[in-house]
């Protein structure tokens, strides 16, 4: 299991990083925002572990882009912030976990244990959207046939909120609030382009639209 640990106090990341590798999981240190971003471009991990207040980016600030890249990895924010805020905060942006400093090193392994546990249990768990028709919303992958099916990030985002609440009407005002960002306009017409895709993969029929109010998938 791979690691991609964020943290510029030196000290604490070589003691965290030592009692990892002993663990049994591959550590990659690194000490800014920029750092941790590049890191995640170039090699897959299968958590991160992020401090709060760091140089360059935060980590806050962080996971909200990668999640907004849509990568999914589970996310575990270790931070001395102690304000309800910034517990709040930290769970927007994406983060899984949360563990205040000082923190036990066995506190934090059980924490990572317990999260890796349910996402490899998720991984494998997909819903049937119909008898040849698959998703897999942990790997953002569709399944036709047992064909792998291409979405884009938002159309992929789409789906999963639509799979979400099967059989209830999604407003409108929650799609575009799910697929784009607060610094982005949405657009109808976008909005229409990506239900007709999803749409011609699953079936026009599983998608009904309710006039001036929002979307329902049906099965």
């Amino acid at each position: 299991m791979k690691i991609l640990y964020l943290e510029d106090d030196i000290t604490l990341s070589d003691t965290v990083a030592e009692f990892l590798s002993d663990e049994g999981f591959k550590v990659s240190p690194v000490y800014d925002g920029e750092e941790a971003l590049e890191q995640t471009y170039e090699e897959s991990f299968d958590l991160f572990l992020f401090d709060v207040n760091v140089p360059k980016i935060n980590g806050f600030k962080l996971l909200n882009e990668l999640r907004e890249a849509n990568i999914f990895t589970p996310a575990i924010f270790t931070t001395s912030l102690k304000g309800i805020d910034d517990l709040s905060k930290g769970y927007e942006s994406g983060a899984d976990d949360y563990i205040k400093k000082p923190f036990a090193l066995k506190e934090l392994l059980f924490r990572i244990k317990a999260l890796l546990k349910r996402e490899f249990k998720s991984q494998n768990e997909t819903t049937n959207i119909s008898d040849d028709i698959k998703f897999n919303a942990f790997t953002n992958e569709l399944y036709i046939q047992e064909k792998k099916t291409s979405l884009n990030p938002k159309e992929t985002l789409l789906l999963k909120l639509l799979l979400k609440h099967q059989n209830e009407c999604v407003l409108l005002e929650d799609i575009y609030s799910e697929l784009w960002s607060y610094d982005e306009l949405y657009s109808d017409m976008s909005l229409r382009t990506y239900i007709k895709n999803v749409r011609k993969l699953i079936g026009k029929e599983r998608i009904l639209s309710i006039k001036k109010v929002g979307y329902k998938l049906v099965q």
